[in-house]
């Protein structure tokens, strides 16, 4: 089955990622992981770390001829700025008399403080290295060769961004592929360029403040069938599965699908999803409150799955913190970081996405070769026809 494991500090040389689980015979080119990269890297309100890095992925096991293998992909993802962390970030002991800049004022709401009790650090930059959000480059390149895979099989994966700072745009939930590419030509990823234009200058006003915003995005997924995931266990269920992978984002702090919380004060009659048997045998479904979810499997409609990002906890006004070695309330310190990076998050949410319905698309359909998933999905094709 698909699992991967990253590696790699913000600041290092490289980030890593080794995937395992893949069948053997998937087409893989590394400028489809390439796109990706640069997809996660766009978006307006992003840092100067954006403007250094240009991220290309290498490619150095698990591929032969454009082909994968059935073992296990290894890629490798650059650092350009770590020519300018090669003594900060020093792989080996530094040298006697060489010294650096330790951090001892944790960061509200980042994992510094938190992080160097629990694993016993003395400079906290020994935890937010890891816990940075650059991590999720890694994840955006194991996300994209499951995007390759999900898309032989005809099952494509967008997002779009509702709401940056409080402003929220007039969205009506239609068609995902549609309201994907009107995000894909927005630097905020908004398909109303009103609400989009109205991003922006909140996004300049809290540059100008030194502050930061979050906002909410959406992720779906289409042409899926139904019965991916199970009700039979808890840990099997793919809405459970998808919650964990979106909050395992950095700085995801909720997530809901469909209705989500407005439905909780509907009646049932005005949440449920009324059933249909058309003229091509398949069964539907008038609306799409559930966002494509039934007793954890998939209904065979779109997915919506939308998550809440907090503001970025880097200021450059920063809050009241305690220096952990004087014990003195002192501010914060202070990382570059980005004004707002919803859009960003978005990319990564899409990732992460199509990483879990890999794995549930394996439990269904298995394979060591593309070739027999390939026949043991017609199969399940064939049995859902007519019933």
């Amino acid at each position: 089955m698909f699992r991967f494991l990253t590696a790699g500090e913000s600041h290092g040389p490289s980030l890593t990622v080794i995937i395992e689980g893949l069948p053997a015979g998937l087409p893989l080119e590394s400028s489809r992981i390439n796109h990706e990269l640069a997809r996660r890297q766009k978006g307006y309100g992003r840092g100067a770390r954006m403007r250094i890095e240009h991220d290309q992925v290498a490619v150095s096991s698990g591929l032969r001829h454009g082909q994968t293998l059935g073992s296990p992909l290894c890629l490798t993802i650059s650092n350009r700025d770590w020519e300018n962390w090669q003594e900060i970030m020093a792989l080996e002991k530094l040298a006697p008399g060489v010294k650096i800049q330790k951090l001892h004022r944790p960061r509200p709401g980042h994992a510094d403080l938190v992080g160097a009790l629990k694993y016993d650090r003395q400079d906290l930059r020994d935890i937010l290295e890891r816990a940075s959000a650059r991590e999720t480059a890694a994840r955006v390149a194991a996300g994209a060769v499951a995007r390759v895979l999900l898309e032989v099989f005809e099952i494509k994966v967008g997002s779009w961004v509702e709401a940056i700072g409080g402003i929220k745009a007039g969205l009506r939930l239609g068609n995902p592929a549609r309201l994907t590419r009107q995000a894909e030509k927005s630097d905020v990823r908004c398909p109303d360029e009103v609400a989009a234009q109205a991003m922006r200058r909140a996004i300049d006003r809290a540059a100008k403040a030194g502050d930061t915003l979050g906002g909410i995005f959406t992720v779906s997924a289409w042409g899926l069938p139904p019965g991916l995931g199970s009700y039979v266990q808890w840990d099997r269920r793919l809405d459970m599965r998808l919650a964990g992978a979106i909050m395992s984002i950095p700085a995801i702090k909720g997530v809901e699908f469909g209705l989500g919380f407005a439905g909780a004060g509907k009646p049932g009659s005005e949440v449920h999803d009324a059933i249909t048997y058309g003229r091509n045998h398949k069964y539907g479904r008038k609306t799409n409150h559930a966002g494509g979810l039934e007793g954890g499997m998939s209904t065979g409609e779109p997915l919506l799955v939308r998550a809440a990002m907090k503001p970025i906890a880097s200021l450059l006004h920063p809050l009241p913190s305690v220096d952990m070695q004087t014990k003195r309330i002192m501010e914060a310190g202070y990382e570059r970081s980005d004004v707002c990076a919803v859009p960003a998050a978005a990319v990564v949410g899409e990732a992460v996405m199509a990483i879990e319905l890999v794995k549930v698309w394996q439990e269904k359909f298995g394979g060591d070769s593309l070739a027999e998933m390939r026949n043991n999905w017609k199969g399940c094709l064939r049995r859902y026809s007519g019933r």
